[in-house]
């Protein structure tokens, strides 16, 4: 009985197949030639790690999932609405640090300042050319315009046509370092007016208005939440007191860029009494979300959607949507801004959550280079191996080729042996190439071929093969 169909036979032939088939992979790896793989896929490998490193480097990191914004004094207008920033970005993961400040000024010298702990602030049109930044704002970008803040100038007596006629008279202009301070200086300036032929107080909000009223300054600008509806109501009650009518409003926004003309419509401040009687035209400088350049896309993006609930809908002085808007005034639109109010969230985080997201961008930018480089290099690696097989065996050839051309000048005896020593070499060497088995072929006809140079070689030298002592050689199967 065959011993294969015996349970112990066939459990022999179960026990060697594993050996069997390790002895079929050592042979498979002999025959591989290791150098010539090495430069086959060397390269591709180098040139991938390379294509990683790169990007690796330049790209940009995973977001943070913390980032700071300066605002504005806790409880005002900036603040309340940098905390509801707060309160959205929660939802994703990410924490908002909302730091108080005196307004946009100082938002925007935190910004500037590498040491001060600020990624992104409210800061208000006008102010990038005051002397202690202007040369450092143009590193900083604009994630878009996100509210108009309407300057309102309240002032007692006769009606005033221009803000010439405030020349010589007594001027609230705001705080040191408050944004409508700085919008007050430029308009006045405008106008040739400066503290050498006026007064000009720093009173703001509720101060300026009771000097106001109690006729110790004959004009106070007013601005975001020094003039909310109510306080503007309670000013335009007290008799005497009116809002100033910026007839040139359109020249203004003209001259100085960065403003807009707004127009208060009559009786938005009370419909009873009418107030005001007629439509005011004002102009309002944008509020623009400012941030340093290396803010992440990601995060630009949540907090322009973030921009969007905030300050969407429509108030007395803008339409539902108008806001955030990429409206470029004095710091560009960042490119990452730019894009999303072209097309939107990128595709992976308009669906994803915004941690599986981010890791999924990671992952698309490392698998980049593979598909870009390793791919098609791995593909292209069998040609190149390939031809280095060839390369080996055609350069065989050629030692054959100069052999062959030294048999045929009948050589001494001597030189005869010496001939046939670097033939054996060669056979030798051939004999022990590692290659694979496709090109086994190649190999043994190389083998015919020396045997055939052999033949030249040993035979007499006086009796020559017919044609010069060249016989024809061996033709491969």
């Amino acid at each position: 009985m065959d011993k294969r169909t015996t349970p112990e036979g066939q459990g022999a032939g179960v026990a060697n197949a594993p050996r069997k088939s390790r002895l079929r992979l050592r042979l498979r790896v002999e025959k591989v030639s290791w150098r010539d793989l090495v430069v086959s896929v060397g390269p591709v490998i180098v040139i991938t790690v390379i294509a990683v490193g790169a990007v690796l480097h330049f790209a940009r990191p995973a977001p943070p999932h913390s980032i700071t914004i300066t605002a504005g004094p806790r409880g005002s207008m900036l603040w309340n609405f940098a905390d509801r920033y707060r309160q959205i970005l929660v939802r994703d993961g990410i924490t908002l640090n909302v730091r108080e400040s005196e307004g946009s000024v100082e938002n925007l010298q935190r910004l500037v300042d590498p040491a001060q702990q600020a990624d992104v602030g409210f800061v208000q049109g006008g102010l990038a050319a005051m002397p202690e930044v202007k040369d450092k704002v143009k590193d900083l970008v604009s994630l878009g315009s996100v509210f108009y803040e309407p300057l309102s100038i309240f002032y007692y007596g006769k009606p005033m046509m221009l803000l010439s006629q405030l020349r010589g008279k007594r001027v609230s202009i705001g705080s040191e370092g408050s944004g409508a301070r700085e919008l007050a200086l430029a308009l006045l300036k405008a106008n040739g007016i400066d503290g050498k032929n006026t007064k000009l107080y720093d009173l703001e909000g509720g101060e300026a208005a009771q000097a106001l009223e109690q006729h110790r300054i004959d004009a106070a600008f007013l601005m975001g939440d020094t003039a909310t509806r109510e306080s503007m109501r309670e000013l335009l009650h007290k008799p005497g007191i009116r809002l100033y009518d910026f007839v040139q409003a359109d020249a203004y926004a003209g001259r100085l860029r960065y403003l807009t003309k707004l127009a208060l419509p009559e009786g938005a401040l009370d419909f009873g009494k009418n107030l005001p009687s007629r439509t005011i035209q004002r102009v309002a400088p944008t509020v623009e979300l400012i941030a340093r350049p290396d803010l992440h896309p990601a995060l630009s993006d949540l907090l322009i959607g973030a921009a969007r609930e905030v300050h969407g809908r429509a108030t007395m002085n803008q339409r539902a949507g108008e806001f955030p808007a990429p409206l470029e005034h004095e710091y560009r639109i960042s490119d990452d801004a730019a894009r999303y109010y072209k097309s939107g969230k990128g595709l992976v985080y308009r669906y994803l959550p915004f941690w599986l997201a981010s890791l999924v961008d990671r992952i698309g930018l490392l698998l980049l280079p593979i598909v870009v480089v390793l791919i098609p290099g791995l593909r292209l690696a069998p040609v190149v191996y390939g031809w280095l097989i060839k390369t080996r065996i055609y350069r065989r050839y050629g030692e054959l080729m100069a052999l062959e051309r030294a048999a045929l000048s009948n050589p001494a005896a001597e030189v005869r042996a010496e001939l046939l020593r670097r033939l054996d070499t060669i056979e030798r060497t051939v004999i022990a190439l590692k290659m694979p088995r496709s090109f086994a072929e190649q190999l043994y006809v190389l083998r015919q071929h020396i045997d055939f140079v052999r033949g030249h070689l040993t035979q007499p030298a006086e009796h020559p093969g017919p044609g010069g002592g060249q016989s024809e050689p061996p033709r491969s199967p």
